[in-house]
């Protein structure tokens, strides 16, 4: 079952440890994240109305895509990234 819904717009989540993974992926010590594509994809989430309309925008190819989308998916699971309401 889909953690994310790709419809919907999404955010970091304030209270989660986003910033401090990312500064981790910035300096190259073990990212947890993935890549630093992932860190800056997630930072520009807030940006679009939607995840996909965030993909789209992205023009990431399909490979890269399903790595993304894998990530939203981690990310929303353990609240990093939250829905937007």
């Amino acid at each position: 079952m889909s953690t994310v819904d790709l419809d919907a717009p999404y955010r970091v989540n304030p209270r989660g440890p986003f910033e401090a993974l990312a500064h981790q992926c910035e300096r190259r010590e073990g990212c947890l994240l993935g890549t630093p594509d992932v860190v800056r994809f997630v930072r520009d989430l807030v940006m679009h109305a939607t995840a996909r309309d965030a993909l789209d925008a992205a023009e990431l190819s399909e490979t890269t895509r399903a790595r993304v989308v894998a990530a939203l998916e981690h990310l929303a699971a353990t609240g990093v990234i939250i829905a937007d309401p």
